[in-house]
């Protein structure tokens, strides 16, 4: 009898975020392994779907193929404010949508539920109870730490979730996370089994790129990402804007993407005059190509996380692998096991210190056209370590394993 999974998630193919990379590549390694797939998922975002896909996401009661064969059974999508606030209202939304979705699918021998939307795990726990099968919690984030760092003011309801997610952690028949430090973190707090599938990236989609010559002084860098809280982009935009423009100095960040503080970033931008003189500039999310094309244009590639977080000593950025596998240069400003994890290449940049420190290191980077290489033992490593189709081959023994065990 062919094995079956079925998998809650709020974003997924035709959109471009991470948790899609990642669950479509896992879900076509499940499907190379034999298992059939149901995806239930909301309705595709628009601000997330390159336009010529849009059509392929819609809500439709009928359930649709995906690309590696699994069916998807979407649910309407609640579009709110763009803000921290609207998007835990969106996801709450979807969460209660996907139960009844989720039960009139086929019925499956085990259910996985991923996280950053949390009310999903809390769906996946309802689905699994009521069909008395084992739940998968797949952690992409380090949840509640990370809602309590960012000092979350959800009130009452918020407060629920929390205890809520902490209460199924501990009830699944399995938690996967994607960094071995927080995976002993949710040992610690008494959640077992646990197991680690880390991040990665689909290395026959991510090109090799050349070192791009440059003169004296002149130093672009890309950020291609999300503009959110997270992040502490606002310090490097700070810095580029305090490297004086005299003397050959010519440095420019280039901020590619979407999120809750992009609007205050921009505004930061402007008051300290970045864009008026062109160090800084912002652009819009782009997909496919287009993002090859950013890195071609830029000499080292941005990723950043807060460093005054402690659960993102924890966390490695899903951007971490993709960057890796281009053997661009890269500059970063993040701790922990993220910093573990770009040792492995040998062209890395790390930022630490305050704004005026910041912008000493990337003049110094400036001034030298050889401080910036392309290398490509990052790529190896990655290829080691994280592609993700290896992965999946993993995520599909874990599961299978659990099947078994289930049915004995």
């Amino acid at each position: 009898m062919t094995p079956r999974v079925q998998l809650l998630t709020h974003s997924y193919w035709p959109e471009r975020t991470a948790p899609q990379r990642r669950w479509e590549r896992l879900v076509a390694s499940l499907r190379q392994d034999g298992w059939a797939v149901d995806v239930v998922v909301p309705a595709a975002n628009k601000h997330h779907t390159p336009g010529q896909h849009r059509g392929r996401g819609r809500f439709s009661l009928a359930a649709a193929e995906g690309p590696a064969g699994e069916r998807l059974h979407r649910t309407p999508y609640v579009l709110l404010r763009n803000s921290r606030a609207g998007r835990f209202a969106s996801d709450l939304a979807s969460g209660v949508l996907m139960v009844p979705r989720a039960l009139a699918a086929p019925r499956p021998d085990l259910v996985v539920a991923t996280v950053p939307a949390l009310p999903t795990i809390c769906a996946g726990w309802v689905v699994s109870r009521c069909r008395r099968i084992p739940l998968v919690v797949d952690m992409r984030d380090a949840w509640p730490e990370l809602a309590r760092e960012a000092e979350v003011r959800a009130g009452p309801l918020g407060r629920l979730m929390e205890a809520a997610v902490i209460a199924v952690q501990r009830r699944a028949e399995l938690v996967v996370t994607v960094t071995e430090g927080f995976a002993q973190r949710l040992r610690e707090r008494g959640v077992s089994p646990v197991e680690t599938i880390s991040n990665g990236v689909a290395l026959d989609q991510v090109p090799l790129l050349e070192h791009r010559r440059r003169a004296p002084g002149e130093l672009r860098m890309a950020y291609l990402g999300n503009h959110g809280e997270s992040q502490a982009l606002e310090r490097l935009i700070l810095a580029v804007a305090s490297i004086p423009r005299t003397g050959g100095l010519d440095v420019r960040l280039r901020m590619v993407g979407s999120g809750t503080q992009k609007d205050q970033l921009r505004e930061i931008a402007a008051s300290a005059g970045a864009l008026a003189s062109g160090a800084v500039e912002f652009c819009e999310p782009v997909h496919g190509d287009e993002v090859w094309e950013h890195y071609r244009w830029a000499d080292t590639a941005l990723v950043s996380l807060r460093t005054d977080w402690a659960s993102f000593a924890w966390t490695v950025p899903s951007k971490t692998f993709e960057l890796m596998g281009l053997g661009k240069h890269i500059t970063a400003a993040v701790t922990g096991e993220a910093a573990w994890v770009l040792g492995h290449a040998e062209n890395v940049t790390h930022l630490s210190g305050d704004t005026a420190q910041i912008a000493e290191t990337l003049a110094a980077l400036a001034a030298d056209p050889t401080s910036t290489p392309v290398d490509p033992r990052g790529r190896s490593w990655v290829a080691e370590y994280a592609d993700l189709p290896e992965l999946g081959k993993r995520y599909a023994a874990l599961l299978a394993d659990l099947r078994d065990r289930a049915q004995r």
